[in-house]
């Protein structure tokens, strides 16, 4: 019997319906940025009288992001174990950096780099997923323990967090505590635990506010502490019954619901949203989901959250199938937070929780957010790969098996 020569190791392939579904969102993000914002472009001299000003800035971010989502692709995911430091220390620099900045609406979240505005926070978030994951996956059995286990992840997550809130950016701080959640419990923590914890860090943000109070103070901020607070409680208050203030903290809230009211069943048809002209403030951003909604209808709006969905179950499948527990807790915390930070957007414009001012993934206009999150879903298909690369080198074996049979025989 000839020996036979070991196969070459071949990279699975990637999760086509996952690929596709990410670009099919990533381009309709681009046609409703250019719906939710062409109108206010061309009549306005402050933005050139572009009506593709954003959208073409929009879709530079978007070919940038397609490049990174094919590089972190054809990276092994087991490879961010490591990457995921440098990543984190990044991170953690320009969120100490950010509280210097200027802010607006009394939070400052954006650095200025190269010309290029860039919001760390969102960055932070898939660098706490790889983090968790490696430190969860790494410990294993050793995670369940309270001291040496669960936590040193829970410090890490409060700090993180704690810079945030010095921004201050709550909804960042909730998603981010939210997503760490999902992972730590996916990771096997004790629910109560997890539940101590999440007291605790109630506690340590209501310390950082104070301490970020005393930042502001020292540093001369030309931004009112009272608007800062004022502004926050005002976004509580417009929750509970817009129609109190209609003028100022329930003007957005009302405008959205009246766009998503007016698109009825089956809408007012692609581009022809009457809220979004100056009525909503920044419809291409935060509130872009109202006028996809107004043009959309009913039916139309089903549609994308039944499509959203199905991605998000399907980057939940393969997390699920991989089996490295590393692959399973990044697959588990990116969709999870793609999911938490969609329910957050939307769950505001409706008035189904206060407003928070995150952006809808994929879809509302933000270069940093479309960056990190195709990112995410170049790892996302990295785990993929590795998924499908078992099944292929079982067929091969199964193959050299059957010949060296015949062969014997």
């Amino acid at each position: 019997m000839n020996q036979e020569k070991p196969q070459p190791r071949k990279k699975g392939t990637p999760d086509f319906q996952l690929l596709i579904l990410t670009f099919l969102l990533v381009g309709f993000g681009l046609v409703m940025v250019f719906s939710a914002s062409s109108s206010l472009t061309i009549s306005s001299s402050k933005f050139h009288n572009d009506p593709l000003l954003f959208t073409k800035k929009q879709f530079i971010w978007a070919i940038l992001g397609t490049f990174v989502m094919f590089i972190a692709m054809n990276i092994h995911y087991s490879k961010y174990k490591k990457l995921f430091v440098p990543m984190f220390f990044v991170t953690v620099i320009f969120l100490l950096l950010v509280p210097f900045t200027k802010g607006i609406n009394g939070a400052s979240s954006w650095l200025q780099i190269a010309g290029l505005g860039i919001q760390p926070t969102e960055l932070a978030k898939i660098t706490i997923i790889l983090y968790l994951s490696a430190l969860i996956s790494k410990k294993g059995e050793r995670f369940r323990d309270l001291r040496t286990g669960y936590i040193p992840v829970m410090v890490i997550v409060g700090f993180v967090a704690g810079l945030i809130m010095m921004q201050p950016d709550l909804g960042s701080t909730l998603i981010l505590v939210a997503t760490s959640a999902i992972i730590i419990y996916a990771g096997g923590a004790s629910l109560k635990h997890m539940l101590g914890s999440a007291a605790l860090l109630v506690l340590g943000a209501s310390l950082v506010l104070g301490a970020n109070y005393l930042i502001k103070s020292l540093t001369h901020s030309d931004v009112p502490q009272t608007q800062s607070t004022n502004y926050k409680i005002g976004r509580i208050t417009a929750w509970i019954d817009p129609f109190k203030d209609p003028e100022d903290t329930g003007y957005n809230l009302i405008q959205a619901l009246t766009a998503i009211g007016n698109g009825q069943v089956t809408g007012t048809g692609f581009g022809k949203s009457i809220q979004k002209l100056n009525y909503i403030k920044n419809p291409y951003n935060d509130f872009i989901f109202p006028v996809l909604a107004e043009e959309f209808g009913f039916i139309g709006t089903s549609l994308f959250l039944l499509v959203y969905i199905y991605f998000i179950w399907r980057g939940i499948l393969i997390a699920l199938r991989c089996p490295d527990p590393f692959g399973t807790l990044v697959g588990i915390g990116i969709m999870g937070l793609f999911a938490i930070q969609a329910f957050v957007n939307i769950g505001g414009v409706s008035q189904t929780i206060p407003l928070t001012g995150v952006t809808l993934p994929f879809i509302s206009y933000g270069g940093s957010s479309l960056l990190v999150m195709m990112f995410a879903m170049g790892i996302m298909l990295s785990i993929s790969r590795s998924v499908n690369q078992p099944a292929k080198q079982e067929v091969v074996k199964s193959v050299n098996v059957k010949r060296d049979y015949r062969r014997s025989v």
